[in-house]
């Protein structure tokens, strides 16, 4: 068992007792939102957050269009707040699901307001921090309190609210809970056991210097999270992309110093573990996470991270965080940084 003083790998280590108070806080409301959600027939769900739960609300609005069929998209709060007319278009009932760890973040309270001003509809709020400022906006309150955390880097708050998100989403689409989801905490502590070591492998590996992250539909907000938490705790370079959008150009920097990592999806496979060969052939190295096996000959076999294949497809997101997390948070260890304090970054942006 690996031990370590910061904050933030305490943090992420805590998730599955994270996620599982967060499943029994969620079904103890579930009817409540059930209820919430049949007021009204909404024509159009806006995800809103900044910075990680910016990329948050880009796999929630994914994920919720896919269950529900309702057009939804992700915005950060600053668009919303600033160009309201490019996004809170006249007519129709909407939702605003806004999401955010401190329930304090200035862009975040003041998109909740412009979305009042324009008449637009009813307020759904995410959060880690249920009695502060966003959350008295809320029309209807989703919180995870276990997932508060002392680090600056988002990790246990991140996902403990995309939980959050995934089961408004299938709730929203009246789908029942099975019970592989309630399985979550103890598969994401299966990843822990069996692949940390991988991963820390990896994150050590001084011949990398670039980290490119690749996820597609639902993923690709994962993929962006991913990026930005290489970028927080390590200082290392890292991008995100869509798969199949690598190779037109961001693949002239693939060689032997770069890091592909293929978030792969269940539509996607087949293309997507071939954009992972063609990063082999040019000398890149490589890690895979899905819940697909890859083939035999494929060069990332030996580097990849088998998820459990039998989760709904709306549950699936969570479980790529945990290794990606401390993919960075050892890198950042290894490079000598502080993980729990990112140079330049506090918890909480406020603006005057």
């Amino acid at each position: 068992m690996m031990v370590s003083t910061h904050n933030t790998y305490t943090e992420i280590k805590s998730s599955p007792t994270v996620w599982e108070q967060t499943l029994t806080n969620f079904l103890q409301k579930k009817s409540e939102l059930e209820s919430f959600l049949r007021q009204d027939s909404f024509d159009q769900v806006l995800f809103t957050g900044c910075g990680s739960t910016h990329y948050l609300s880009q796999t929630a609005a994914a994920l919720f269009q896919n269950t529900t069929r309702v057009p939804s998209s992700a915005h950060p709060s600053s668009e919303i707040w600033i160009y309201p007319d490019q996004i809170l278009n006249p007519g129709g009932k909407k939702l605003l699901v806004a999401i955010s760890r401190s329930a304090e973040t200035s862009e975040t309270i003041e998109a909740v307001h412009t979305f009042r001003k324009y008449n637009q509809g009813k307020v759904l709020v995410i959060t880690n921090y249920p009695g502060r400022a966003l959350a008295q906006l809320a029309d209807f309150l989703l919180a995870a309190p276990a997932g508060q955390e002392q680090s600056v880097a988002q990790t246990r708050s991140f996902s403990s609210m995309l939980l959050l998100a995934q089961l408004l989403a299938g709730t929203a689409a009246g789908l029942a809970i099975p019970d592989t989801v309630l399985q979550l905490p103890q598969l994401c502590q299966n990843l822990f056991d069996e692949q940390e070591t991988k991963v820390l492998s990896l994150a050590e590996d001084s011949s990398l210097e670039n980290f490119f992250f690749l996820g597609g539909g639902p993923l690709y907000g994962i993929a962006s999270e991913a990026m930005l938490k290489m970028k927080e705790m390590s200082l290392s370079h890292s991008e995100a992309f869509h798969p199949l959008e690598f190779r037109h150009g961001p693949m002239s920097m693939v060689d032997p110093r770069a890091l592909v990592i293929g978030l792969l999806s269940q539509p996607g496979f087949i293309l997507e573990q071939a954009v992972l060969r063609d990063m082999a052939a040019l000398k890149g190295k490589l890690l895979a996470i899905g819940t697909a096996a890859l083939p035999s000959d494929h060069p990332a076999v030996e580097n990849q991270i088998i998820l459990p294949p039998d989760l709904p497809d709306w549950m699936k997101p969570v479980l790529y965080l945990p290794m990606l997390q401390l993919l960075a948070y050892h890198r950042a260890v290894y490079r000598g940084q502080n993980p729990d304090q990112p140079v330049n970054l506090e918890a909480v942006v406020r603006l005057e």
